[in-house]
């Protein structure tokens, strides 16, 4: 079953290829959706920003890249990760960055 996880990703996550570190790990765990910086919710991030995503597929696969997630690429630190478990509203077919 096709289950959604949005999440926050704080800390020193922008400007050190989080994104497409992200991106890469999605291509050995199967999951789908997106990856974007955001510098728009300062009441979530702070001012620096942070990365969020939506991760779509079966749920120990989610797990997995959230546990990725949780360490980062190694010139990245992680401090906090938000995850919010969610109905999908759409289905996505690949997994993207958006700008």
């Amino acid at each position: 079953m096709l289950k959604q996880a949005h999440i926050y990703i704080k800390g020193d996550v922008i400007g050190v290829g989080f994104r497409a570190w992200t991106k890469i790990q999605t291509k050995t765990i199967k999951v789908t959706g997106w990856v974007r910086n955001n510098f728009e919710n300062e009441h979530v991030f702070g001012k620096g920003g942070g990365v969020e995503a939506l991760f779509q597929g079966e749920t120990n696969d989610i797990e997995k890249i959230i546990e990725l997630i949780k360490t980062g690429p190694p010139v990245s630190r992680v401090d906090d990760v938000e995850v919010y478990w969610q109905e999908p509203k759409e289905v996505f077919e690949s997994f993207e960055i958006k700008k």
